[in-house]
Parts: C-alpha cells; sequence; structure tokens
C-alpha cells in the first residue's frame, strides 16, 4: 500500500508499480508475451486531459494491445486500476499483478498526513499486488508449460523454482562413492541436488529425469571421473555439453540470483524416496 499526496503524484506512483509488476514478473519467469493488460477507470477519470495522457502512456509504455474498460460512474473505491492476466488453457482470463487508486478509504478509515501547509488531509491510496498471489503464480506457470506442450515445445518450470536443479546418474554402481562426493559438494553451494542411486537401467534414469523436468542431468562414470569433466544434459538443449564443476555452479548460481532459496524437503537418494506403484 502507498500513500500519495494527490492525482499527480498517485499517477507517478502508479506507473513506477506498472512496472514494478512487470519486472516482477520476469524475474519469476512470466514474460509480456505470456499475459495480457486490462486499465479500468471512469468516464470521469478520461476527461481529464493529464489523466488521458497518463493512461496514453502507460499503453505506449506496455507495447501491445491491450483492454480498456470504461465505467459511466465509480462502482468502487477505485479509478483507474489495471491487472496482467494470463489467459490459461481453457480461454479463461486469471489476474495475476494488479494495481488499483483507492479514492475513498483514506477518508473512511480516518487516515491522515500533514501537508507543508500543516494542514491535515487524507491521501490517495495505491493498492498493489506485484505478482498475485502464489498460488495464482504457480499455477500461470503450469498453464504455460502445459501449453508448451501442447505446442509440442519442452516444458520447464524457472530454474529457481524446479524442485531439483541437478540430477546426478552414476553409470553403475562403481562410482556410487564418487557420486556422492560430487552430490555433497554441489549441496554445499545451496543447489538443489538429487542422486538415481535405484537399480533402474541408465536409459531409464535418464528417461525418468527428463519426466521430471529435471533441469540439469549429469551422467557420471569414468571418464568423468578421471577428467574432473561432467557430461550435462541441459533441459531443452539438444546437444551435451562438457563442463567443469564451477562452471556448471556459475550458470546455475548466476540465473537463480537474487531469487528465493529453500533446501529440498525429500532425501536426496532416489532410493529412499517413497515409490507408488
Amino acid at each position: 500500500h502507498t500513500l500519495c499526496e494527490d492525482v499527480t503524484q498517485a499517477r507517478e506512483e502508479f506507473k513506477n508499480q506498472f512496472r514494478l509488476c512487470e519486472a516482477t514478473l520476469k524475474d519469476i519467469g512470466i514474460y509480456k508475451r505470456d499475459y495480457e493488460a486490462a486499465i479500468r477507470f471512469t468516464e470521469q477519470f478520461w476527461d481529464d486531459k493529464e489523466n488521458k495522457e497518463f493512461i496514453f502512456g502507460l499503453v505506449k509504455e506496455f507495447g501491445k494491445p491491450l483492454l480498456i474498460e470504461m465505467w459511466s460512474f465509480r462502482y468502487a473505491y477505485f479509478d483507474p486500476k489495471f491487472e496482467f492476466n494470463i489467459i490459461d488453457s481453457l480461454g479463461k482470463a486469471t489476474a495475476l499483478s494488479t494495481v488499483q487508486m483507492d479514492h475513498e478509504n483514506g477518508e473512511r478509515y480516518k487516515i491522515k498526513y500533514i501537508c507543508k501547509d500543516g494542514t491535515a488531509k487524507n491521501p490517495i491510496i495505491l493498492h498493489n499486488s506485484p505478482s498475485g498471489a502464489i498460488e495464482r503464480v504457480i499455477y500461470a506457470l503450469l498453464e504455460l508449460a502445459g501449453m508448451k506442450v501442447e505446442r509440442d515445445e519442452i516444458p520447464a518450470m524457472p530454474l529457481w523454482l524446479a524442485p531439483t536443479q541437478i540430477r546426478i546418474i552414476p553409470i553403475s554402481e562403481k562410482y556410487a562413492d564418487k557420486s556422492k562426493a560430487l552430490m555433497k559438494e554441489i549441496a554445499s553451494k545451496d543447489v538443489r541436488v538429487d542422486l538415481d542411486d535405484t537399480d533402474n537401467k541408465l536409459d531409464k534414469k535418464i528417461r525418468n529425469a527428463e519426466t521430471e523436468w529435471i533441469p540439469y542431468i549429469v551422467v557420471f562414470g569414468e571418464k568423468e571421473a578421471n577428467s574432473g569433466m561432467l557430461a550435462v544434459r541441459q533441459r531443452g538443449v539438444k546437444a551435451q555439453k562438457e563442463m567443469k564443476l564451477n562452471e556448471l555452479l556459475d550458470v546455475i548460481l548466476n540465473e537463480v540470483s537474487g531469487m528465493p532459496k529453500a533446501k529440498a524437503t525429500i532425501p536426496s537418494l532416489l532410493s529412499k524416496r517413497a515409490s507408488f506403484l
């Protein structure tokens, strides 16, 4: 919530929060191509020249067509408001980010500030949700991934949100101990990593990791143990890469920099996890 002195200040802060919402969704992994915008206001708001220029400025800044809804009267406390909406696979719009310019609740709840001239006034209040509720964000990310599947593209969650960021797959039991040591070293850098120590064949382990949308798969065998280079498969990239561990960690840590971090809450060894048959 932002308390503003007057409509002029409220318009400027509204524009700043419009940009904040765009930046927040981009950080999460939801881009402008993924959502539509709507701006809603009254005829009275539109009739003011400065307000009209303000609306045109938002439209120009958004850079693609958006919905304008104009009311004959203000039916709620806000005027204007905008929201960013994802259109899901069923064609239903769901709001994520929003900002509302509130003209009523400052007075209703007796919120006051002291002006430069010493008088007390009620502020205009901006109500801003930069991303929408976490449930809506997860819903949006899953819907976008589902629509990728429909387009025969490879779906993925943003790296910072992936439950497992790296999966290590030893080619045989012979390399289990070195694979576990590698997993421990990776985990010490706050990267979520697990190890497939099940009895499945190598091809099935790789398929399982792909089915689970694991962002990075490291296949570990004699060559990797002797050379210090890792065979890395990145989700969505056809060619396998050879990378040093520090190179792989740099790529991951740079991509998730500034994003929330949490440790995995399930066993790092797949053989220790619950199995559903």
